[in-house]
C-alpha cells in the first residue's frame, strides 16, 4: 500500500524519510512522477552510479549523458526535487584487478564477478546505499520502479519493512511507464538499442545486449578485453570475452555468405 501523506513521526518515533531509488530508467523515472502525481511524501531521489574506472560510468554513454544533463536537472529545476548521486568508494577496473588475500588463489587477479551472489552489487551498487541510509537520523522508506506486471520482484518488495512500489500500487504496467516518461521528456535514447538500462559491463547481460557492446562500443569492449587478459575468471559462466567476440565475428561472416547466395531461380552477380 502507498505509505501515509505525512513523514512525520509519533511522539517518541523517529521522523521518516522518503526516498525514491532511481535508475533514470523508464520504470523508476515513472515511479517518480506518480509519487509527484499521487501526492507522496519525498524527500530526496537517489541515485547509485557504479563507476568503471575513476572517470567512466558503469551506464551507457548515452544514458549517462541523459542522466546528468537533462533528467537530473528536470527533477531539481521543474519538480523541485533533491537528486542525489552515491558512487562507492572504488569503482569496478580496480575491485576486478585487487589481488585476492585468501582462498587457493592469493595474489591472483579477484578477475570478473560469478553469476550468483556478485561482488559488483554488494560492493559497488548496495554498500554506498546502506553507508547512506546509516547516516540518516531518520528511519527510512524507499520507494522502488517495480510496475504491476512483475509480480515476483513485487513480492520480494512486500517482504521488506518499510519500502513500497508506488507503480505497482497505483497498477501501472511496463508499457505504461515507458509512455509516461515519453510524455513527460524523461526518456533514456538508451530505448532506441536496449530493452533496459544497466551496466555495459553487466555479465548477467543478455547475448543480444553483448553483442551490441561488441558492435557499437569497440572502445568500451576493448576494455572488456583488457580485463579478461588478466581475470581468472570467464566473462559469464560459460563464455570468456574472447569466446563471445570470436562467435559475433563468426556470426557475421555467416550472415554475410547467407546474403551472397542467390535466392533459387536467381542469377549470380557477375
Amino acid at each position: 500500500k502507498p505509505p501515509p501523506a505525512s513523514s512525520g513521526g509519533g511522539a517518541g518515533e523517529a521522523p521518516m524519510k522518503y526516498i525514491a531509488s532511481c535508475s533514470f530508467g523508464k520504470d523508476s523515472l515513472a515511479m517518480i512522477l506518480t509519487i509527484i502525481e499521487h501526492g507522496l511524501p519525498l524527500d530526496e531521489v537517489v541515485y547509485r552510479e557504479v563507476m568503471f574506472d575513476d572517470t567512466t560510468s558503469g551506464e551507457y554513454p548515452e544514458h549517462a549523458d541523459f542522466i546528468h544533463n537533462k533528467a537530473v536537472p528536470i527533477l531539481e529545476l521543474v519538480y523541485g526535487l533533491k537528486v542525489t548521486v552515491l558512487r562507492a568508494k572504488t569503482n569496478y577496473k580496480e575491485r576486478l584487478a585487487r589481488p585476492n588475500t585468501k582462498g587457493k588463489h592469493i595474489g591472483e587477479p579477484r578477475g570478473f564477478p560469478l553469476r550468483l551472489g556478485p561482488w559488483c552489487n554488494s560492493e559497488l551498487k548496495m554498500k554506498p546505499l546502506r553507508d547512506y541510509e546509516r547516516g540518516l537520523p531518520d528511519t527510512v522508506h524507499e520507494y522502488v520502479g517495480i510496475t504491476a506486471d512483475e509480480p515476483t520482484r513485487l513480492e520480494r518488495v512486500l517482504k521488506t519493512n518499510n519500502a513500497s512500489a508506488p507503480l505497482a500500487d497505483f497498477g501501472i504496467t511496463e508499457e505504461m511507464a515507458f509512455k509516461m516518461c515519453q510524455e513527460h521528456y524523461l526518456l533514456s535514447p538508451i530505448y532506441k538499442t536496449q530493452k533496459r538500462s544497466g551496466c555495459w559491463f553487466c555479465h548477467n547481460a543478455r547475448l543480444d545486449e553483448m553483442r551490441d557492446l561488441w558492435r557499437n562500443y569497440p572502445e568500451l569492449w576493448e576494455e572488456l578485453r583488457k580485463l579478461q587478459a588478466i581475470s581468472p575468471i570467464k566473462f559469464t559462466s560459460r563464455n570468456s570475452v574472447f569466446d563471445l567476440e570470436e562467435r559475433f565475428k563468426k556470426e557475421d561472416a555467416d550472415h554475410e555468405k547467407t546474403q551472397e547466395i542467390p535466392a533459387p531461380g536467381q542469377a549470380p552477380d557477375v
